[in-house]
């Protein structure tokens, strides 16, 4: 037989120690928790003499961890996210379509995921996607959704990260813009902020014009309109490279860097198989591109996918 639970403290006393270890206030612990600030006091105090160890040091700023209140504060976290993730799953599973949330670019949502849907409906007709969308560099946590695509170049703590091609900026331009008379003039498309370090412009910028957007979605839009020549992330232009909208500019060579384009995902104990099946179909149908746009440019300097890939 499994032996009794000690007695434990209250639910309501572990969710304010979390708030508060978390927050390292009690008074902003209060406000989140919508109780006061002596209550919250009142029931720290009732846990530390519960479990007969001092969990926070006060002062005139708030409060800190003590040894003992950063274990039982990272047990607790651990057990909030965990129940978290069980109640999300089980609201998703009480509907009739799994729900799947995912933190992309507007510019792959736009320019890749698109383009596809007709496929992804296809193979998971139940499913119903719900986007974290970024404007922006393609950075931030992944918490809150089940996945994300983002650029890295090693381990993620807290998070499973499955690769799915090297990050690679080719200079594309529409088939129906012209080609300038002399070599690197011409329209330069621009991303006003995100291009990694190093990477130069795809035309020389004395000789050119220049355009500058804030979101890639647009400078893709831009280019793919006739607008000028851009730097385009395979990851996100893949699609329009395979179909012909775009065509690389042979003059200049890709640009790699060292980080891979990958899907983020985080430790869960309660992770559903759609999440994974999805995750598996964006990287198989992502991959598939990137190797026929590899064999249409080979003397672009395009690397070969991992053996893993």
């Amino acid at each position: 037989m499994n032996s009794p639970r000690r007695h434990l403290p209250s639910m309501n006393a572990l969710f304010a120690f979390e708030a508060a270890g978390r927050l390292r206030n009690f008074s902003r612990a209060a406000e989140e928790l919508n109780v006061t600030p002596a209550a919250v006091s009142r029931m720290m105090q009732r846990l530390e003499v519960h479990i007969g160890s001092t969990l926070f040091r006060r002062s005139g700023n708030g409060v800190t961890l003590t040894e003992d209140g950063q274990r039982l504060f990272e047990s607790t976290s651990r057990a909030m996210n965990l129940i978290d993730d069980t109640l999300t799953e089980i609201e998703a599973r009480s509907r009739d379509a799994d729900v799947v949330t995912i933190s992309v670019s507007t510019a792959f949502t736009t320019h890749w995921l698109m383009p596809h849907m007709p496929q992804f409906k296809a193979a998971f007709p139940s499913v119903d996607l719900r986007f974290q969308l970024i404007t922006g560099p393609l950075t931030g946590p992944v918490n809150d959704v089940d996945l994300g695509m983002r650029f890295v170049s090693g381990p993620v703590a807290g998070h499973r990260v499955f690769p799915i091609m090297p990050e690679v900026l080719l200079p594309v331009r529409a088939r129906s813009y012209p080609v300038a008379d002399a070599p690197h003039e011409g329209t330069i498309i621009r991303l006003s902020a995100g291009q990694p370090p190093g990477v130069g412009d795809p035309l020389d910028a004395e000789r050119a014009t220049t355009l500058m957007f804030s979101d890639y979605a647009i400078v893709v839009q831009a280019a793919l309109l006739g607008q000028g020549v851009c730097w385009g992330w395979l990851n996100v232009i893949s699609h329009w490279l395979r179909e012909g909208q775009l065509v690389a500019e042979r003059q200049s060579p890709c640009h790699v860097t060292d980080r891979e384009c990958c899907i983020i995902q985080r430790n869960r104990h309660t992770d559903r198989a759609v999440v994974d099946a999805v995750r598996e179909w964006l990287i198989a149908q992502m991959q598939d591109d990137y190797r026929a746009i590899l064999a249409r440019y080979p003397d672009l300097g395009i690397p070969p996918l991992s053996a893993s890939g």
